[in-house]
């Protein structure tokens, strides 16, 4: 495990912004592999877990209130246990979503004082929120003495997001963070909310590069696509009550499905069926060794996202055009919700700090911009830290 926040300071800061010791706990960013907006539409997907984490200090109050203060935008909020708080549109809402979702669960929140840093990077796609959500909701149920399943939390999180923030997330950021395991992807089914292990080798690393940009019409544009996506089922399912959600189209049923939608329609849909179908393969070839086979996979799969999906942008696809072409990377592609964010890239250990330095230094000499680069294995799940122990609890 990654500890890039000095813990022992971290508590520190918390005895002395609140008094008293915390407890301290974890939650991982993530990056996925492959399956990208296949969510939210009953589909696969293959995230991992980053060793790079939203960390909370928390304790015990007197009185009911939560009281939490983000050592990265340096505010500080106070709420009451309520189970529908006004949106505000900020930071707040995530901590604000949780706190209702646990509640509206039954779980009997108490009141706690709450410290979060985190060195999971915003903004890039690597899932900040999921992280942040969850590492407050373990937090608050540790701190109330309660438990729950960790399925249960990620889906607790997820209408936290879905409903207080309003983002239209599907499930897939927050359960990586509650389910995943060290050195393994999971191969996830948005239908079923069941995961598949798939190892990754011993030497092999993830190299997630931040193109340090983010379009404004990102949120939007996420929205729109889950509109799409939906008039697309709507379509389909005048003519074939059978489908409920784009998972239920197979690769044979495309030509078929051609004649009943637009051009941009079914574009949206032959991104989601195909890339189904890429994400099953991945995991066969990981399974089997084949990394040859992985290349192409994450190949195809970007030029979905940028072709059929028009989610990329010309700063993602120079980063992936100038990965593809260095030694030791096996498959590079966009990774995240689109018009802007990160890479991906699956990357043999010892080729890692070269990966890194001819990415940065290639973007950088043709856009104008310094990337920020992140090397990491798969990382585990959120937990409890024992700092003075230094082991997990």
């Amino acid at each position: 495990m990654s500890v890039l926040v000095d813990l022992t300071a971290f508590g520190s800061r918390f005895r002395t912004r609140f008094g008293g010791s915390p407890r301290v706990f974890r939650a991982p960013g993530r990056v996925n592999l492959i399956g990208e907006h296949t969510d939210y539409n009953d589909g696969l997907v293959m995230p991992l877990a980053l060793d790079r984490s939203t960390w909370v200090a928390a304790g015990p109050r007197s009185d009911q209130r939560i009281v939490l203060h983000s050592e990265h935008t340096g505010q500080t909020a106070s709420f009451t246990i309520e189970k529908r708080p006004a949106r505000t549109g900020t930071w707040r809402d995530y901590a604000a979503g949780v706190i209702a979702a646990l509640a509206s669960h039954g779980v009997s929140l108490q009141g706690a004082d709450i410290l979060v840093a985190s060195d999971v990077p915003s903004g890039a796609g690597l899932s900040s929120s999921a992280a942040f959500e969850v590492a407050i909701a373990i937090a608050l149920l540790d701190v109330a003495g309660a438990t729950i399943d960790a399925t249960t939390l990620a889906r607790l999180c997820q209408r936290a997001e879905n409903e207080v923030v309003g983002a239209e997330c599907g499930i897939m950021d927050q359960y990586c963070a509650c389910h995943a395991r060290g050195d393994t992807a999971l191969l996830l089914d948005c239908r079923t909310v069941q995961h598949q292990l798939i190892p990754l080798p011993n030497d092999m690393v993830v190299v997630a590069c931040n193109s340090m940009v983010r379009h404004s019409i990102a949120s939007g544009e996420y929205n729109r696509r889950r509109r799409e996506c939906r008039n697309a089922v709507a379509a389909l399912a005048a003519r074939n009550a059978a489908v409920v959600s784009l998972r239920d189209v197979s690769p044979r049923d495309l030509d078929t499905a051609r004649d009943l939608l637009d051009d941009v329609l079914f574009r949206r849909m032959r991104h989601i069926v195909t890339e189904n179908a890429r994400v099953e393969e991945t995991g066969r070839a990981l399974r089997e060794g084949r990394r040859d086979a992985l290349g192409p996979l994450m190949a195809a799969s970007h030029a979905s996202m940028r072709d059929d999906y028009e989610i990329s942008c010309p700063e993602i696809d120079t980063l992936v055009t100038i990965a593809s072409d260095i030694p030791g990377v096996y498959g590079t592609r966009m990774t995240g919700g689109g018009f802007g964010g990160c890479t991906v890239s699956l990357v043999h250990v010892e080729a890692a700090a070269a990966v890194v330095q001819q990415l940065s230094t290639e973007y950088e000499a043709r856009t104008g911009i310094r990337p920020e680069t992140y090397v990491s294995r798969a990382a585990g799940a959120a937990e409890r830290i024992d700092v003075d122990r230094s082991h997990v609890r």
